[in-house]
């Protein structure tokens, strides 16, 4: 049985959602930085954000979505995130892409202001 390259292409095990969602992120490299950014796409594994801030590789981040119900196919749903930055994409002017694997990440009662 031969081994097509096609078997070469996609290496991710978990599905990519396209989600442009308006996220704070919280970047703890020496210091508790705040920044404002936007998804490109999430996965259960790991998040794509632009952010106007530069970032540093390896520095820990956290961050709050609320899944939509097209993603979760119930209701909304708020999950915090943990994770680390691996990649620093500077393609965009005046954006840096932010590639972040996610390590922990909790559900988020709607009422947690309550």
């Amino acid at each position: 049985m031969a081994t097509s390259s096609a078997t070469k292409t996609e290496q991710r095990t978990s599905r990519r959602f396209a989600l442009k969602l308006p996220v704070s992120i919280r970047c703890e490299n020496g210091e508790i930085t705040e920044v404002p950014a936007e998804t490109r796409d999430v996965s259960a594994q790991g998040v794509f954000f632009y952010t106007g801030s530069r970032l540093s590789k390896g520095s820990k981040v956290e961050f709050t979505l609320t899944l939509p119900p097209e993603i979760t196919l119930t209701e909304s749903i708020r999950v915090r995130c943990r994770g680390r930055i691996v990649r620093i994409d500077d393609a965009r002017p005046h954006q840096t892409g932010i590639a972040a694997i996610i390590e922990q990440y909790d559900f988020v009662p709607e009422t947690a202001d309550a």
